[in-house]
């Protein structure tokens, strides 16, 4: 099947229309993509670290090797690593702002390398807890630098495809782990656990071989200066290396004035993201989506699985990893049928969708297990393990893929790495609450500590009603009319009012495609871009 398929013929950037392409069918793009998935494999090294650690709580020779940490040691053993993150989180945005964000990914991943060795060979819980802290810091630097990299390399057709993509690794790298875990726990030593933490530098290594054969984002290139570097970039990823393709052209002259403008006319600063009322907007979005991503109860599975399924009579090592992994197959199948369903439902609907039926799926979890804790009868555990696979499938249809996505697109590019860290604070932040204190909550409460997210995920439901506008078919500068309007710093063809007499006074107004040599374009160009 295509890359995506919609009934529209063609896509629409700079106000023009322009045939689909099939990515598979175009040499240039099909060798991009296939290395840019390589090189931005964080998701799955996070995906995967969650998986593990609720398959070794269940390991009997990992227990052994702890002595059998309480509920309170292992909510801080998983909760370490969003503290490392969020220790990270202040110097994030300017790695990749300032450095790049392929010096971002790498040096996110070299500190995880060195986590997972650590890791690996702990011999205490000290040990363990130190090397998860250094995981969850590298983490944060390369999950701030690659969605930035992926947005801004990738074809302006694929954008919500392959930023969806991306996030929904996190299931591929959950899949993995569950059946390593449960294939390990058949070794009678230390091995059990210590093989599949060897294996979680495993996203790491790959990344840090592709990302050398991957191009810095055209965007970031500009940014520096670098315009004909740029330009060479936009060429190769979009149009076979043609630099006067007019895809290529009005991408090229959109970014770079909309850049401009934004360097003359706007900070970057944290300030600038509470100064107005479309950045204000863009806030209460990106602190949501943070929150809500991890804070709807489904970190009660993500991490401590065994505890749930515990509460309804399933005790057994073997019962919890099957459950584990299958469930695992299961969001990651939907999350990835999803991602190409992005641009035919839209991001509101898909929102809505999904925090309602996870809203009416987690109620019905609830009465479940109440009803289990009351009766002890087998259907109604039966039935709360069903209601766990429902919500999930509900949650995936947009809470795992967009989470990434529509982050990286409501924001303009001068703010677009702090924003997203200050969303992946909020996820961090939800992710030490999960970790810390859902195990002692659900041993001192059980099943009536599933009520609190039950009215959480009403409030979910509201503000997403309220704020998550709709970014459909819309190329990455452009997403900015909807929140700023005429005030909206865009360049190119489809520039605001206000952008074009800025432009005009500081006498940065090109008005026709510029070219590498940045001349005003004769008659020869204006035949070529007509084509």
């Amino acid at each position: 099947m295509p890359f995506y398929t919609a009934s529209k013929k063609t896509f629409e950037v700079g106000g023009k229309e322009f045939p689909r392409i099939t990515w598979y069918k175009e040499p240039g793009i099909r060798g991009l993509y296939v290395l840019l998935m390589l090189a931005v494999l964080t998701s799955a090294t996070n995906g995967y670290d969650g998986s593990m650690m609720n398959g070794l709580q269940t390991l009997d020779e990992w227990k052994d090797s702890f002595n059998d940490p309480g509920p309170s040691t292992r909510g801080l053993l998983n909760a370490i690593m969003s503290v490392g993150s969020i220790v990270a989180l202040p110097i994030t945005p300017y790695i990749a702002d300032i450095a790049g964000r392929r010096v971002g990914v790498m040096t996110g991943c070299i500190i995880m390398v060195i986590g997972v060795v650590l890791q690996s060979i702990g011999v205490n819980i000290a040990m363990f807890i130190a090397a998860r802290f250094l995981i969850g810091f590298g983490v944060a630097i390369a999950h701030g630098a690659a969605p930035l990299l992926i947005a801004e390399l990738v074809h302006p057709q694929h954008r919500a495809i392959f930023t969806t993509i991306y996030n929904s690794t996190w299931y591929l790298g959950s899949i993995v782990a569950a059946w390593l875990t449960y294939g390990t726990n058949k070794i009678p030593s230390a091995w059990s656990w210590r093989v599949p933490s060897m294996v979680q530098a495993a996203p790491s290594i790959i990344q840090l071989i592709a990302i050398w054969l991957v191009p810095e984002s055209p965007r970031y290139l500009i940014s520096r200066g670098h315009n004909e570097k740029a330009l060479h970039v936009l060429a190769t990823a979009h149009a076979h290396g043609d630099i006067h393709d007019e895809l290529v052209q009005i991408e090229y002259h959109e970014i770079r004035e909309t850049i401009t403008l934004e360097k003359e006319f706007e900070g970057n600063g944290w300030l600038q993201l509470f100064k107005t009322k479309g950045n204000r907007h863009r806030l209460v979005i990106l602190i949501s989506l943070g929150f809500f991503s991890q804070w709807s109860g489904n970190g009660l599975v993500s991490y401590y699985i065994g505890d749930v399924l515990k509460g309804i009579g399933i005790t057994k090592s073997k019962e919890q990893l099957e459950i584990n992994g299958i469930l695992q197959i299961v969001n990651f199948a939907v999350a990835l049928g999803m991602c190409f369903m992005i641009d035919k439902f839209g991001r509101r609907p898909l929102f809505l969708v999904a925090t309602g039926g996870m809203l009416v799926s987690f109620c019905a979890w609830t009465i479940c297990a109440a009803r289990f804790h009351i009766t002890e009868v087998k259907s109604a555990a039966n039935a709360e393990i069903a209601f766990i696979f429902i919500y999930y499938v509900f949650y995936n249809c947009a809470w795992s893929g967009l989470l990434v996505g529509y982050a990286v697109e409501i924001l303009p590019y001068k703010l677009r790495a702090k924003g997203l860290t200050l969303m992946f604070l909020a996820v961090d932040l939800s992710l030490f609450f999960n970790s810390y204190v859902n195990p002692v909550a659900l041993k001192a409460l059980g099943w009536k500590y599933y009520i609190v997210y039950d009215v959480w995920l009403a409030f979910e439901l509201l503000i997403v009603y309220l704020f998550y506008i709709e970014t459909q078919n819309t190329a990455l500068e452009e997403i900015v009319k909807y929140f700023d309007g005429e005030d909206a710093l865009l360049g190119g063809n489809l520039a605001t009012d206000k952008a074009r007499t800025l432009l005009v006074e500081n006498g940065i107004d090109t008005k026709l495609p510029i070219t590498t040599e940045h001349h005003e374009v004769g008659e020869n160009e204006e035949k070529r871009t007509a084509v």
